[in-house]
């Protein structure tokens, strides 16, 4: 019987996932076996999709992704504007799991 081969980590993975999202709303969504990530702004559906099956070794079933669009602050009576961020919204398959309070 053939051994498995484990998946290969490409370093470029971890400039695709930037961060998980702990909120409110993103912690009623684990209830769905959900889980939100801050992704690069260039970054594919496919990509994300690779990238979450490497670094943790899940299943992923689905991923939606959104671009949140900057706030225009004020600081010192001057205007600023946050930059741009996409999230990924990302469907595991029963059984798995990702603890998003540990490190990869």
């Amino acid at each position: 019987m053939a051994k498995a081969e484990p998946k290969v980590i490409d370093l470029k993975h971890y400039d695709l996932v930037t961060k998980p999202v702990i909120t409110e709303k993103s912690t009623l969504v684990s209830e769905f076996n959900q889980v939100v990530f801050k992704v690069a702004k260039d970054a594919t559906k496919p990509e994300i999709k690779a990238a979450i099956e490497a670094l943790f070794s899940v299943k992923v079933l689905s991923v939606n992704t959104l671009i949140q669009k900057g706030k225009t602050k004020r600081w010192k009576g001057k205007e600023y504007r946050r930059s741009d961020e996409k999230k990924a919204i990302v469907t595991l398959a029963d059984g798995d799991r990702i603890d998003v309070t540990t490190g990869i």
